[in-house]
């Protein structure tokens, strides 16, 4: 795709990475440096570099290349099966794993694991990067996650997950000891408006979000608790529980950076995943066992 750009008076002596990512708020000026570093962007019919100053006038040829969608590999790995049938595949995710695909980190996925296993039995709907999945989980999150083996059982389960008729329940470990045996976060989640790698509570530009969570054990200094999703937005209970004070154990985003205990992102576990089985409209629920780890840790807390 080419666009071309006549440089206005009041543009003199500004970067042309800064001129083109104002101009064209699409790319975003690192993408923009890679454009001029690789000889796409021309002015006035000659290469530039990013330190180019422009000059009211200029003619601005910018050359983008055009997306080249990636090839997803199937690989075979070993995958922790709850449950399968022709329609639906449950699995036991992982800490460290990523669900599925993207821009840099094309491997060793469970998306990967699940083509080799599924063969061509996914469902498209969510494109090559990401066949079967209707949901997520965090990387470090572990825990049960349901996939579809063709688009009949996508839209039923993506219909269960938008009018939030499916149980969902996780176990985690909190700062701090919560006083009441159990409550409500009731607050709109969307992008954090600083760091935008980050979700925060955003009562003006977030979404509708809930969470509910019991008190299982107390310990000094520490609650280890489950939180039932009446919604499912992105980190929902990760910054849920921090904006009451009682952010997760092992979370350095939401959390404090130095974490007392041995662990790899935060302390949290799908345990439950409970829905309408899009076929035969039986009500079915699986249980991920506790991880290794998490074990570990509440035997530390129990212990102390």
């Amino acid at each position: 795709m080419r666009q071309k750009y006549l440089v206005p008076e009041e543009q003199e002596d500004v970067r042309i990475d800064r001129y083109l990512a104002e101009s064209c708020e699409s790319l975003s000026r690192s993408y923009i440096q890679k454009l001029l570093k690789n000889g796409e962007v021309l002015v006035d019919g000659k290469a530039v570099k990013a330190s180019y100053r422009v000059c009211p006038g200029d003619q601005v040829l910018v050359d983008i290349p055009e997306a080249v969608q990636p090839e997803i590999q199937a690989q075979d790995m070993e995958l922790d099966i709850l449950y399968e049938d022709s329609d639906v595949i449950l699995v036991n995710k992982p800490k460290g794993m990523v669900v599925h695909p993207a821009a840099g980190h094309l491997n060793d996925t469970l998306v990967n694991g699940l083509m080799a296993h599924c063969r061509d039995q996914l469902s498209g709907i969510n494109g090559v990067m990401r066949p079967g999945i209707v949901h997520r989980i965090d990387m470090d999150t572990t825990g049960v996650l349901i996939a579809c083996k063709n688009d009949f059982a996508h839209n039923q389960i993506a219909a269960q997950l938008k009018e939030h008729s499916i149980t969902r329940k996780y176990l985690a470990v909190v700062h701090g000891v919560i006083k009441e045996d159990e409550g409500t976060v009731d607050a709109p989640i969307g992008r954090h408006p600083v760091e935008r790698k980050k979700m925060s509570v955003n009562e003006k530009n977030g979404r509708h979000a809930v969470t509910h969570y019991r008190v299982l054990r107390r310990f000094s200094g520490y609650t280890y608790i489950e939180c039932q999703l009446e919604t499912g937005r992105t980190h929902q209970i990760r910054v849920h529980m921090a904006s009451i004070g009682h952010p997760l154990v092992g979370d350095e985003v939401y959390g404090p950076r130095k974490c007392p205990f041995s662990l790899q992102g935060q302390t949290l576990h799908a345990a439950v995943l409970g829905f309408i089985h899009p076929r035969t409209g039986e009500y079915l629920e699986f249980w991920a066992p506790l991880p290794e780890y998490f074990e570990k840790l509440l035997k530390k807390l129990e212990n102390e």
